[in-house]
């Protein structure tokens, strides 16, 4: 039986700050990053929360994408989450965020799935919450948001003790209690099959047991807004491996879909990227950075 992949995360009404001048109100969160991501590759299943007064943007934009099971899609009488960030040197300070929705939701995810799932950056308990029902899992992977992180330290590293794969940027990691100098040693401290560290311009590297993997970043394409790049880095990442069957031999080619899924997000304020991504031009950029990791090496 072909097994799927789900996403359980936020989604978010951020205001955004940066060159392109001050938006508010724009469709974010990390449940729509990683779906509408993943959703370029092959089907995913959303759950998140989502308040009244942005139900009917989000139908939209999903319902725009075939791929996507929104069934998940948990309507209800509170707040959308919102998020608000400022760019400070090419990537985004966090000036807080309104979470009440979490007040009124609890993840409701299918009970026994045993396919992939990806626990995007919510509340830490949510996180947490969601992380135990998808125990069946054969791959539950997660990541971090710094201020979440830091406000539960505890309960995010129990979050990362329950997963296979964990996603972070170096600041996050440092956050957790990892060393910069030995990021192998953390993973297999937590019992993880795979650490991918996130470095914006400078890629990422993914420690597993056979080794580490150097992807590069696409430096040649433009940088607008970084808003979303780990969970669409998370989202084309999963879905390519799960694709090519999730073996150690082809997760350099599934990274490489995952940084290719980055650089599309990027190269435009929130989602309107991703939004306007066909599977023609992901492939188009997976070339890409094909080209840039051959001359790396």
């Amino acid at each position: 039986m072909e097994q799927s992949l789900l996403v359980a995360g936020s989604i978010a009404l951020d205001t955004l700050e940066g060159p392109y001048g001050r938006v508010e109100g724009e469709l974010g969160g990390s449940a729509t990053y990683f779906s509408m991501a993943a959703s370029l590759i092959g089907p995913v299943r959303l759950f998140a929360p989502v308040g009244r007064d942005a139900s009917d943007q989000v139908k939209s934009l999903l319902g725009g994408r075939p791929t996507i099971d929104a069934a998940g899609l948990d309507v209800v009488d509170a707040p959308t989450y919102r998020w608000t960030a400022s760019d400070f040197r090419g990537s985004n300070l966090d000036l807080g965020n309104q979470d009440s929705i979490y007040d009124a939701w609890q993840p409701q995810l299918p009970g026994g799935f045993d396919g992939w799932a990806f626990v995007g950056s919510m509340r830490v308990d949510h996180q947490v919450a969601a992380a135990r029902q998808l125990a069946a899992c054969s791959l539950l992977a997660s990541d971090a948001m710094r201020s979440y992180l830091e406000a539960a330290p505890d309960l995010a590293r129990d979050l990362v003790g329950m997963c296979s794969w964990y996603f972070c940027n170096a600041e996050e990691f440092v956050a957790l209690g990892g060393d910069p100098q030995q990021p192998d040693r953390f993973r297999a401290a937590c019992a993880l099959d795979g650490l991918c560290v996130k470095a914006g311009p400078d890629g990422l590297a993914a420690y597993t047991d056979s080794g580490s993997i150097v992807i590069p970043a696409l430096t040649s394409r433009k940088v607008v807004d970084t808003t979303g790049a780990g969970d669409s880095l998370a989202g084309g990442t999963l879905a390519r491996w799960l694709q090519l069957g999730g073996g150690p031999d082809t997760l350099r080619e599934a990274l490489v879909y995952g940084v290719a899924c980055a650089s599309i997000a990027i190269e435009d304020i929130g989602l309107r990227g991703l939004a306007r991504a066909v599977p023609a031009m992901l492939a188009e950029r997976v070339e890409e950075v094909r080209a840039a990791l051959a001359t790396q090496r």
